[in-house]
């Protein structure tokens, strides 16, 4: 229940990268035995990943509609 909650406050922050990596650490189950600066870090390091990937494919979606 806590896990839900808090996975919707991360897409209701607008943290998509986060809230995937979040459900993932919970169905793999491979982080148990990682801290929590380990487990945090890998959520942040998602967050950045997602962001950048979004922001190169709505430049290269620029590219293509200018090239066009």
């Amino acid at each position: 229940m806590l896990n839900q909650h808090t996975l919707n406050q991360l897409k209701a922050l607008k943290l998509d990268g986060m809230a995937i990596a979040f459900s993932e650490q919970f169905a793999q189950r491979a982080t148990d035995d990682l801290s929590f600066e380990e487990r945090f870090g890998m959520l942040v390091d998602r967050e950045c990943s997602h962001r950048d990937n979004r922001r190169i494919a709505r430049l290269l979606r620029l590219l293509t509609t200018e090239i066009a």
